[in-house]
């Protein structure tokens, strides 16, 4: 930029170019005008520098881009590292996995949700689940608020930028490594999780949850810590929850609708002794009713350690979309929910033993057919997915569910009374194995 000539446009010359006026001597008017320029040249500079400053802002909508796979956007500090060969190979890796898994299960369970969910309550609450937002997304698309919860910490994503040189490399494979039985099985294999995300800069759900946001199609417009005191109230920033707080992370984004949305994780311990302390579940009281999915959840709501959140879940759902590793048959109320089960019930896998439930069984004896995996039992020939629509107050013989395209063989049982299943005692407090 020509500052002499802007300055000149500005009515001011440069010290030496004025004489002497009204008496006052020449030293001080230049004096006074090199004041003025120095002034002006300064707020110009800063005019000028400030876009640059902003380009240099890394965001975290392009953060969640970059760690996807996917080009931030074109001003991002970002954008040069992606002409490193490690991130290229992760974009096609990603592309590959997500495009697969796309095609083999997510638009099939988005026409599945179609058909037979209507009238979707605007939470929907997804607990044990991880960093899983993909399949919170998938099964109840038209959510505005999530709300998950596991053991694992938020964590924290750093800015890519600034690690040192082969980190992002590292950090990348990192969190390829920590999806890959979600992507492959539908599920996390919690140990190996925490395994890879401990291992480098990138630490926590935190990182997962961008990945498929952006992978998605999300947009991330803010990200923000909170944390619940015993009250259930919710804190930000610096303010102090006190000694029993409930730590997590709120991320407002939108979808391709333009609709803002909001996702909550939190970082708490759901059993019984976890919940009595924390104000997590007050918190999910303000927001219910909502919707409930509950998958891989390492049988834990067969257990008697887990029965408050079990009871939170019945008492607070419009509608509970479930494998059978959720609750138990026996602790519906069959005068207030219907059933529709879709898939087959094969029973658990071999490292969940005694947790088979005969009456399952019998209800699976009528379930309609489903073209997509879920659960431990991934393999869409094995899969079970059991639909409980809560029935309406007002009218006992109505629910909220929009009817299936194919027909039920028979209509959907509403079970006698049944005996809860042996309760197979306290687990693992990290609950190692599946989610």
């Amino acid at each position: 930029m020509d500052w002499s000539s802007a300055i000149r446009g500005l009515g001011m010359r440069w010290p030496g170019h004025d004489r002497p006026a009204n008496g006052i001597p020449k030293p001080r008017i230049e004096m006074l005008q090199s004041m003025k320029i120095a002034a002006v040249a300064a707020a110009m500079f800063l005019a000028a520098a400030a876009p640059a400053r902003a380009a240099d802002v890394v965001t975290a909508n392009d953060t969640a881009l970059f760690l996807a796979g996917m080009p931030p956007s074109a001003d991002s500090p970002l954008t040069p590292l992606t002409k490193d060969p490690s991130w290229q190979h992760h974009a096609r890796f990603f592309d590959t996995a997500f495009g697969q898994l796309e095609q083999r299960q997510l638009s099939k369970i988005r026409a599945w949700a179609g058909v037979n969910l209507a009238a979707p309550k605007p939470t929907m609450f997804y607990m044990f689940s991880g960093p899983d937002f993909l399949y919170a997304d998938a099964f109840y698309s038209k959510a505005t608020t999530y709300v998950l919860s596991a053991l694992e910490p938020v964590g924290s994503v750093p800015d890519l930028t600034k690690l040192p040189r082969g980190g992002a490399g590292a950090a990348l494979y990192n969190v390829e490594r920590s999806m890959g039985s979600i992507l492959s099985f539908s599920f996390f294999i919690t140990k190996l999780m925490k395994a890879d995300l401990r291992a480098g800069q990138l630490n926590g759900t935190l990182p997962i949850l961008y990945v498929f946001l952006a992978r998605s199609g999300k947009t991330i417009r803010d990200v923000s810590p909170i944390a619940l005191d015993d009250s259930g109230a919710a804190h930000f920033a610096n303010e102090n929850p006190g000694k029993n707080a409930t730590h997590g992370v709120r991320i407002l984004f939108a979808g391709g609708d333009g609709v803002e949305r909001t996702l909550y994780y939190f970082s708490t311990d759901l059993s019984n002794g976890g919940v009595k302390v924390s104000g997590f579940l007050k918190f999910c009281e303000t927001l219910a009713p909502g919707n409930s999915l509950i998958k891989s959840a390492s049988y834990l709501l067969y257990s008697g350690n887990f029965t408050t959140v079990r009871d939170f879940l019945l008492a607070n759902s419009a509608t509970i979309i479930q494998d059978d590793s959720g609750i138990p048959l026996a602790y519906y109320d069959p005068k207030k929910w219907r059933f529709f089960p879709f898939g087959r019930y094969a029973g658990p896998i071999a490292e969940f033993p005694g947790r088979y439930q005969q009456e399952y069984a019998e209800l699976f004896r009528r379930s309609q057919p489903m073209d997509f995996g879920i659960g431990y039992r991934w393999r869409s020939h094995e899969s079970n997915l059991l639909l409980s629509v809560r029935l309406s107050s007002d009218d006992p013989g109505r629910v909220d569910a929009a009817p299936s395209a194919e027909k039920p063989r028979e209509t959907p049982l509403r079970p006698k009374r049944l005996r809860p299943p042996r309760d197979v005692g306290a687990q693992p407090r990290s609950f190692p194995w599946f989610r």
